[in-house]
């Protein structure tokens, strides 16, 4: 059974920090790559970052390239989402998910994803 949970979200203040985690089961993570996306109110889901299985290859959206590392620990099943110097226009659901591909792909690919994490960056 394919899995993924997010954990690590919460209320930040602008300029704060968060690190979530992604969880995953029921595959063997070294084997492919993890996207991470966000759905703001009101707003289309966005990705945010993605990593190759290998790690050879992260992407980041511009609106979060300097502050977000993706990074995974495959010994840990796990692919965390690094984010500093947060803004309010990041306050989001942050979703992690994989198409089971090696490679990063479009959300379309996305064949399983968890559930959400809720990210609030507010004063």
């Amino acid at each position: 059974q394919v899995q993924l949970v997010e954990s690590g979200g919460g209320l930040v203040q602008p300029g704060g920090s968060l690190r979530l985690s992604c969880a995953v089961s029921g595959f063997t993570l070294n084997y492919y790559a993890i996207t991470w996306f966000r759905q703001a109110p009101g707003k289309e889901r966005e990705g945010v970052s993605c990593m190759s299985a290998s790690g050879g290859s992260t992407y980041y959206t511009d609106s979060v390239k300097g502050r977000f590392t993706i990074s995974r620990d495959n010994a840990k099943n796990t692919v965390y989402l690094q984010m500093n110097s947060l803004r309010p226009e990041d306050t989001a659901v942050y979703y992690c998910a994989t198409g089971l591909k090696n490679y990063c792909s479009t959300p379309g690919a996305m064949a399983y994803w968890g559930k959400g994490t809720l990210v609030t960056v507010s004063s």
